[in-house]
């Protein structure tokens, strides 16, 4: 029987991974405006250039890196293995699901690819662009970062305090490996968080929540994708939306770790029984 049961949660993973990148290769051919100048001019007014963080990140810390940043399927098979007996509270299986169906959507409002797409091997010394979209060949898969959601998903769906810890320990490599290997910028990973909590919030019914966290979500694409210009001229309001961001994240985060473990360690026991 587990066998059987972990051979359906490989199965449910690794499609979702390979539907995720079909739907995006079609989006890269049907939206061939990408908006990766207005995500660096973004990060530029923030102050919080990826290449800037990333280019400390070249040499020792690249590989592992890397081999974090790859981890993501395996993780997500791991995860549904560490949650399986959390009886009531959802399962993570349905957080991958709404990420699949929803990521493609978030990713045609602001289609990009990522700096090392976009700049090529110059993108760890990016040269000024101005604010406007470019003609670009490949996956739109950066706004927002599907891989910081996915991570802040292991989080919220963390059943003691050692898997809190090492979900948290794989959210903070995630974000510097997105950032190392020139696949995300830094606003990327804001509406990340905010879409992980959306996806972790359906899975578990908790439908205020999820409006919310999808009303954030949607409010970081619409707003570059139509008001990048303000944003742009404005920092300080970019960066008060960045915090508030984060501030809900983290809330929601400490909200889910207080819930009592006893509430479900029972029924795990009474599912190994």
């Amino acid at each position: 029987m587990l066998a059987h049961v972990a051979g359906g949660t490989v199965l449910v993973s690794v499609a979702s991974t390979m539907l995720l990148n079909f739907f995006m290769g079609t989006e890269g051919s049907l939206l061939p405006w990408k908006y990766d100048h207005i995500l660096i001019r973004l990060d530029e007014s923030l102050g919080f250039s990826a290449a800037v963080i990333a280019r400390p990140l070249q040499y020792a810390y690249l590989t592992p890196l890397i081999v974090i940043y790859r981890l993501m399927v395996p993780m997500m098979i791991c995860w549904y293995f560490v949650t399986r007996y959390r009886y009531g509270r959802g399962s993570v299986i349905w957080a991958y699901i709404v990420e699949l169906v929803a990521g493609p959507i978030m990713y045609a409002i602001v289609p990009a690819c990522g700096p090392i797409y976009a700049f090529g091997t110059q993108w760890l010394q990016p040269h000024a662009v101005p604010a406007s979209p470019i003609q670009l060949t490949g996956l739109p898969n950066a706004f927002p970062s599907l891989h910081v959601g996915t991570a802040l998903v292991f989080v919220l769906f963390s059943p003691s305090k050692f898997w809190q810890a090492v979900s948290l320990a794989f959210l903070g490599s995630t974000v510097f490996a997105t950032l190392a290997t020139g696949e995300h910028y830094v606003i990327d990973l804001i509406p990340g968080l905010a879409f992980g909590c959306f996806a972790a919030s359906v899975a578990r019914c908790m439908i205020g929540r999820a409006v919310l966290f999808l009303a954030t979500t949607l409010g970081w694409s619409l707003a570059v994708r139509f008001a990048y210009i303000f944003l742009i001229a404005h920092p300080g309001v970019t960066a008060s939306f960045a915090a508030l961001t984060l501030v809900m994240a983290t809330a929601a985060v400490y909200r889910e770790w207080s819930i009592p473990r006893f509430k479900t360690t029972g029924i795990a026991m009474a599912h190994q029984e």
